[in-house]
């Protein structure tokens, strides 16, 4: 028997084998630094000092007396204030190997946040309830509250902001499923129109097997603490 020629096979299957790892821990990298890569490119580029002299316009045109002490430096404020609302900070989701198999729910709940409506830049803000059915990686649990504070930085609307949530949640981790809900109250429901105070609005996105087996769906929204 060539014992020597045995080794050697052997040797040749070890490093392929290491080659295959490693080509797939690279394959795995890659699929997180894309969404990443495209949230980065998606970052807005922010002029304070344009939005200090267009603040002023649009306050001066309301008939606000800008030149009064305690106006004076609103036009300044207001900017920098809208700037922090739409200036996400960098986001990478950290995931680690399910090594134990663990294959049960995640859920956070109760993050709060808080964004702009898009239809007329009064803020709303509420908690969120993000959870996912774990497969081959398990995520980081603050990263969940950072993918609600990523896509919040933004004018907004609540249906696709829990889209967006649910959808990259599920394109970045590959769970098993993934959901979110959020509940919020809309000051532009609340402070002007229709007024109603203590309203409050609920969304949901379910994806995966969160979606499609009725009693993933029901333990999910009972964790969550809402009503399937």
């Amino acid at each position: 028997m060539n014992w020597s020629a045995m080794t050697h096979e052997l040797t040749l299957d070890e490093a392929d084998l290491a080659e295959a790892d490693l080509a797939e821990a690279e394959l795995a990298e890659a699929e997180l630094a894309r969404p990443a890569q495209l949230l980065a490119e998606d970052a807005p580029v922010i002029d304070l000092p344009t939005a200090e002299r267009a603040a002023a316009q649009f306050l001066a045109a309301l008939g606000v007396r800008l030149d009064e002490e305690g106006l004076s430096e609103t036009p300044a404020r207001m900017a920098r204030a809208y700037a922090e609302l739409f200036g996400p900070k960098p986001l990478r989701l950290t995931t680690f190997p399910n090594t134990e198999g663990y294959d049960e729910l995640v859920i956070a709940r109760g993050i709060p946040f808080r964004t702009v409506c898009e239809h007329h830049l009064l803020p709303f803000s509420g908690v969120a309830q993000v959870g996912y059915l774990p497969s081959e990686r398990i995520l980081g649990l603050s990263k969940l509250a950072r993918l609600v504070e990523y896509f919040a930085a933004r004018p907004q609307t609540q249906e696709r902001l829990t889209k967006q949530v649910a959808d990259y949640l599920f394109e970045c981790v590959h769970p098993l499923g993934a959901g979110v809900v959020l509940e919020a109250e809309h000051t532009c429901m609340t402070l002007r129109g229709v007024r109603a105070v203590g309203a409050t609005t609920v969304t949901s996105t379910l994806l995966g097997s969160l979606r499609e087996d009725p009693r993933s769906r029901a333990e999910f929204f009972a964790l969550a603490g809402m009503a399937a």
